[in-house]
Formats: C-alpha cells, structure tokens, sequence
C-alpha cells in the first residue's frame, strides 16, 4: 500500500512539473489582501491558490500576424530615440567630438498664423513624439521635452479633427 502512495504522490509529482513547465500562472491573496500571480506559489499559499486559465488570452496565429503587423506599422511612424549620453571619458584619452544637437520635434512652430489643418498636423506631430516617453502610470518622462515641442490642441479655436 505505502508503494502505491508514492507511484501516485511521483505522479502528481510529474504532472505538476510538466503543468508548470507549460506555462501555468497561479493566482492567490496574501495575509495583507495583496492579489499577487506568478508561475510559483509560495508554500505558505499553496492550498489557497487557483490556477488561471491563460489559454484565453492567447492569440491565434491571424491575430499573432496582424500584431506583428500593426507593430511594424507603428515602429515605421515612431522616430527612433537618440543614443544616450557617453560617459566621460577618462583623463589622458583622446576627447570625443561633441554631439549633433538635438532637433525638436516637430520642427515647425505655431504662429498666429498658422491654418487649422497646419495646427492639427502640429500637434499630431507633437504626439508621436511624445509617445515613446510616456511611463506606464501614464506621465512623461522629463527628457521628453528634451526632444519635443509640445504643441496644445487645436480643437478650442478649429473644433474636432476632421480627414
């Protein structure tokens, strides 16, 4: 009887393994309410946490192509961030040439002049460069303006954006 317990606790064993190895994700809640999900599950959680099913969120290989494909897109729109800053170079070593300035983008200024379609093409210009320094809690980076001219909406003086 106790060889049968181990085939079956080996088993279980095995099983595990080759579930986590595919990819599982586990769910649980710790002693202060915080939710956490990972690929492993502290003992202490164990018995609490839930398998997540993951299969719902992956994506067909239609879907894959037409993300590879909207992300080329994207790419070919967003300029390409400048290389950062050197650093110093040591005492003795020959000096580097200095930097091309940076050129803000978009180049091009609003004036009191300026037409609706000019202004709304400004400030869609203002935008994508903007985009690449966004953080995830939805601010800017401060280097942003380093390499942007922001340029405000034009929607209270020429109403919404028409093509």
């Amino acid at each position: 009887m106790f060889a049968v317990h181990r085939m079956c606790l080996a088993t279980l064993l095995l099983c595990t393994q080759a579930g986590l190895q595919a990819g599982d994700i586990y769910r649980w809640v710790d002693d202060k309410g915080r939710t956490f999900w990972s690929d492993s599950v502290p003992e202490k959680y164990r018995d609490s946490a839930t398998r997540v099913d993951t299969r719902q969120y992956e994506l067909t290989p239609d879907q894959q192509r037409e993300a590879a494909e909207r992300s080329a897109r994207e790419r070919a729109h967003t300029p390409a961030l400048p290389e950062p800053p050197a650093a110093a170079a040591p005492s003795g070593a020959a000096p580097q040439s200095p930097a091309p300035p940076v050129v803000k983008r978009p180049v091009e200024q609003l004036t009191e002049s300026t037409d609706c379609a000019t202004w709304w093409r400004l400030y869609r210009e203002s935008q994508e460069c903007f985009g690449p320094f966004h953080t995830l809690g939805g601010g800017l980076k401060p280097e942003a303006f380093d390499h942007c001219n922001e340029i405000p909406s034009p929607e209270l003086k020429c109403g919404p954006y028409r093509d």
